[in-house]
């Protein structure tokens, strides 16, 4: 995995104290400093996702619910088959067309998805690209950090996050000539998943539409450390 790391840290100064000095005088006549630092890696985005739909609309809501019951049925067999492959169904939407300038309806239109999960992008690609055939339209697919990657590189970036925190603290207290002992400190995560590829609406639609994956890439994850030293 390629790692990129990132370390930021800032001393927050109180008003009155001399610029890279801030105090904070404590209860007991102790001197106290605020600190932040960041650091952040990349986490390789493992984990494929799609969601396929059938749509359709029908004057018989009862006949247009059936029609795409058999059609995600028909797909969730198909599904069945990649044992690499998590498969569920999303939501199924449905709502009335309505006479122009009336309140009567027309029509029904309904809209029923099947969600595809895989930490492999081949038989993810492949699968897709069958069910597309079968007349089911790709809403969307993305990759993005598996749970327990997302957590293995949080835990890597929480040590590097407090590193940087006790490298800042060790120049701060430094500077003042005093030693110091962590009073507080706080640790807060932050992610940033790429976007989901929404392909065109006529590619989406075509029954012999081209697998969509695309290079799965990174995602970022950062972590911030806040907190507070006692100098002694």
């Amino acid at each position: 995995m390629r790692t990129v790391l990132s370390l930021t840290a800032t001393c927050l100064f109180l008003a009155g104290m001399p610029a890279g000095a801030q105090t904070t005088p404590a209860p007991n006549n102790s001197t106290v400093i605020e600190l932040a630092a960041e650091a952040s890696r990349s986490a390789p985005n493992d984990l494929g996702r799609a969601v396929l739909y059938a749509e359709g609309s029908d004057e018989n809501l009862p006949a247009l619910s059936r029609k795409l019951n058999q059609q995600i049925a028909a797909a969730l067999a198909v599904a069945k088959t990649y044992a690499n492959v998590k498969t569920h169904t999303g939501s199924t939407q449905t709502w009335p067309t309505y006479a122009r300038n009336s309140t009567k309806i027309e029509s029904w239109r309904m809209r029923s998805e099947i969600v595809l999960e895989s930490r492999e992008t081949a038989p993810l690609s492949e699968l897709v690209g069958k069910l597309q055939a079968t007349g089911l339209a790709l809403g969307n697919i993305g990759f993005q950090p598996a749970p327990e990657t997302k957590k293995k590189v949080e835990d890597d970036t929480i040590v590097d996050a407090i590193a940087a925190f006790r490298a800042r603290a060790d120049v701060a207290a430094g500077a003042l000539g005093r030693k110091y002992r962590i009073k507080q400190i706080a640790i807060n995560t932050s992610s940033m998943p790429p976007r989901p590829y929404y392909p065109m609406a006529k590619a989406a639609m075509s029954a012999d539409a081209a697998p969509a994956p695309t290079e799965a890439g990174e995602s970022q994850v950062g972590i911030t450390v806040t907190g507070q030293i006692e100098l002694q």
